[in-house]
């Protein structure tokens, strides 16, 4: 059978470890069959010159409502393949599309609209499984989620919904609510992973969960407690619990405006490059110009407005909802945090994908795992992206030669 091959030459690649100057990358199928600082002979194969610029692991966006201006509340398969090519652009190889609190029965169709779109799904980032955000959050803490919808968890409504479909990869909640410890015993029963999220839980409420598969902060600093006080006492929250338990993962909109420069330094500083995942938690106006917008379904979902790059409420006394891409992410953390190229983009692959349990095969640019890659230059604009040994993505001042 004839093998399909890819040859990237004088890229600067990127690895878990290193940067190799003047490399090459040899893409077989799907897989990555070499790289080398050799020269490697494969005449057949479609050849890009990477110029000098980076050769990059492909981004894995763990957190994701929307892009291009749809969102997977939308409830049609196009708004999933639109999503996943638009933030393709951008680097993204691979991504977990993530809900909104909703009614049970839109959270089903939701579900299924994922399979259908997982099948045709040839043009875009590639699906990771679907992650639930909410309903059992704590109505202090909603943000921008819709209070109708929230509660405490429903052994009746989850058991339901997790024996419903096995498309489900992790699922946020609030770990301080009733029912919610044996909640997240029960999605490691169905190797789900809980995350705590939209919570006004306090550090020995953060320990139990912790103990009992709450692993993941969700958009760390975003929709949780922090130290308060109760009688005149202090107390810490979920913010300062995530940094003193060394183990617990956490995720961040590093969009420089959910976070500013200080606080994306202060997680990198405590959590460091293994334990943090940038996301972009990006609704519809990701890739849209600014103006008004909708969160969530576009018929019953809750206008915005899209300004000085995040989205807002109408009254502005808040934000609601990120419209950053994955390579504004890893911008940021090297422009504004001073992180490493590696360890930037470390947060954007490789942790990502470990937290979610792929980085067997995803995440890093290491013989025999998948050919996710992208191309970028000094600014980390996005020129070539390749998806499972498919290239999906050339920005129109890049050229390839076949």
């Amino acid at each position: 059978m004839h093998k399909t091959q890819i040859k990237i030459i004088n890229g600067r690649v990127i690895t878990p470890y290193r940067i190799l100057d003047g490399a090459t990358v040899i893409i077989t199928d799907n897989n990555i069959e070499a790289i080398s600082e050799k020269d490697i002979d494969a005449p057949d194969a479609v050849l890009i010159d990477a110029a000098g610029m980076y050769v990059s692991p492909g981004f894995i966006d763990i957190h994701v409502h929307g892009g291009g201006g749809y969102d997977f509340m939308d409830g049609h398969v196009e708004a999933f393949l639109k999503i996943a090519e638009t933030h393709a652009k951008y680097g993204t190889t691979a991504m977990v599309p993530t809900t909104l609190t909703s009614e049970k029965e839109d959270l089903l169709k939701t579900l299924d609209l994922y399979e259908l779109a997982d099948r045709q799904n040839t043009k875009g980032a590639q699906f990771l499984g679907m992650h639930l955000e909410g309903p059992y959050f704590a109505q202090s803490q909603r943000g921008a989620q819709d209070p109708r919808y929230i509660r405490d968890p429903d052994v009746a409504e989850y058991t339901e919904v997790l024996d419903y479909s096995t498309s489900i990869r992790r699922w946020s909640a609030a770990p301080e609510l009733t029912g919610a410890i044996e909640f997240a015993r029960y999605l490691k029963t169905k190797g789900v992973l809980p995350a705590l999220a939209h919570t006004d839980a306090n550090y020995d409420e953060v320990v139990e969960a912790f103990e009992n598969g709450y692993t993941l902060a969700t958009h760390l600093y975003s929709g949780m407690s922090g130290v308060h006080r109760r009688n005149a006492f202090r107390y810490a929250g979920v913010i300062e619990s995530a940094f003193i338990i060394d183990a617990m993962d956490v995720e961040i909109i590093a969009d420089g405006i959910h976070l500013p420069a200080p606080l994306l330094k202060l997680v990198y500083k405590i959590k460091g490059a293994d334990r943090t995942a940038l996301i972009t938690d990006a609704m519809r106006g990701a890739g849209m110009p600014e103006g008004e917008s909708v969160l969530g379904n576009l018929q019953t979902g809750l206008k915005v407005i899209i300004e000085d790059g995040v989205a807002k409420l109408p009254d502005r006394s808040s934000f609601a909802g990120s419209v950053a891409t994955a390579d504004r992410l890893v911008r940021n953390m090297i422009n504004l945090a001073g992180v490493p190229m590696i360890e930037a983009v470390k947060m954007m692959s490789l942790t990502p994908a470990t937290i979610m349990q792929v980085a067997d095969r995803k995440g890093s640019l290491l013989a025999g795992k998948d050919a996710d890659i992208v191309i970028f230059d000094e600014q980390i604009n996005i020129k070539t992206t390749i998806v499972n040994g498919q290239i999906i993505y050339i920005a129109p001042d890049f050229a390839i030669n076949s």
